[in-house]
């Protein structure tokens, strides 16, 4: 089983992620985790902290040649912000934080979970989803995420449902706040520019889009293997998401079942295809029915509160005393609704590399190929 997790406190010496089951015979390309680790540091209205850190992956082990030996593999994020020794603790708990309830757990102190329960945390989480996008793409398989709101602002993403995971990269990566609508960049950065001067903070919806999934990735079978449960624990555990839909969601249950499920087509002349030729006029159903994919996209999105940390404290209260006090503040992102899309993006990658390997097994990447090959072959022919 194709398994990751994560160490490290936010001004600790680094992050570590390690990634257990992966299979022997991939190219590691660093560069390309470099690359998905620089885009989470950026998008408009993140803070200070990402000027002083570069994250760069280095590779401990499970690596030999820039290739894949099938043990583990272990990476390193070191942060250029290492002070934790230095760091007092906060007498006042922040409000939306885990610093309260995770003080009076543990019987500890509010520093020793912020720093774990910081989002800083998620860069190791990148680097695993980063390293699971190597091996999907070596199926045809690619991931997109994106912005398609921002507090009240709404970009969506109409008029690009035609377009290629290449096309909306592209425009993703044209846009500061990582949306598929950089004509709006302007507008958002003025309104998060407001919201930094409030003192306030923003949060968002971000949606992903992954192509190429053949049928039958998860299950039907069990509940805790069924594909769309697992990427839903998935996502709801990055730091400030609260919600997560996948295809058309919450607004299901407010339509009628004529006006949901999504009519069933076929077309032999795109039998070569992951999808065998089975097509849809729609996808309401976001590539998921019975806990497996469809065949079609898969499209899930997720709701981000804003930051929790405000320029403007919350009421609070001092923790020796419990008299009333503002918050404690530390140095925090007026909005990092871009950075969650990255991050969201590479958990979701890494839940569908890991019901890739369930399915086809996980020893080797020829062994992989082999079966994905006989599998499809199987298929078409049933």
């Amino acid at each position: 089983m194709l398994t990751y997790s994560t160490a490290g406190e936010s001004h600790g010496k680094s992050l570590l992620a390690l990634v257990d089951g992966f299979p022997a015979g991939l190219t590691i390309d660093e560069a390309f985790i470099n690359h998905e680790l620089r885009l989470r540091q950026g998008g408009y209205g993140r803070g200070g902290r990402q000027k002083l850190e570069q994250d760069t992956v280095n590779i401990l082990s499970g690596v030999w040649q820039s290739v894949s030996l099938g043990s583990p593999i272990a990476m390193q994020i070191v942060n250029n912000d290492y002070k934790l020794e230095r760091l007092k603790e906060l007498e006042r708990p922040r409000p939306g934080h885990a610093d309260l309830t995770g003080a009076i757990k543990y019987l500890g102190s509010i520093r020793g979970v912020l720093e774990r329960s910081s989002a800083r945390e998620t860069a190791a989480r990148v680097a695993a989803g980063a390293l699971a996008r190597l091996l999907l793409r070596e199926f045809g398989i690619e991931t997109v995420g994106y912005v398609v709101e921002l507090g009240e602002m709404k970009f969506g993403s109409e008029g690009t449902q035609g377009l290629s995971i290449g096309e909306l990269r592209a425009r993703r990566d044209e846009s500061t706040l990582y949306s598929v609508q950089p004509h709006t960049d302007r507008d958002a950065e003025a309104y998060i520019d407001r919201m930094a001067d409030e003192g306030d903070t923003l949060g968002g919806i971000i949606e992903v889009r992954v192509d190429g999934l053949p049928f039958g990735l998860g299950t039907h079978a069990q509940w805790h293997r069924k594909l769309d449960g697992r990427l839903a624990q998935a996502v709801m555990a990055v730091q400030a998401i609260k919600g997560v839909e996948i295809g058309m969601g919450f607004e299901a249950a407010r339509k009628r079942g004529s006006q949901v499920h999504d009519p069933i087509q076929h077309d032999a002349s795109l039998a070569h295809l992951p999808h065998l030729g089975y097509v849809r006029p729609t996808n309401n159903a976001g590539g998921l029915e019975g806990g497996m994919t469809n065949g079609q996209a898969l499209i899930l999105r997720a709701a981000k509160k804003p930051i929790s940390t405000l320029r403007k404290p919350l009421e609070s209260i001092r923790m020796e005393d419990k008299q009333p006090h503002r918050a404690n503040y530390e140095r925090s992102d007026v909005c990092a609704i871009s950075a969650a899309s990255i991050i969201v993006e590479h958990v979701v990658a890494f839940e569908i590399a890991t019901a890739l390997v369930d399915k086809f097994g996980g020893d080797s990447l020829v062994e992989m190929k082999a079966r994905y090959e006989l599998f499809m072959k199987m298929a078409r022919e049933h």
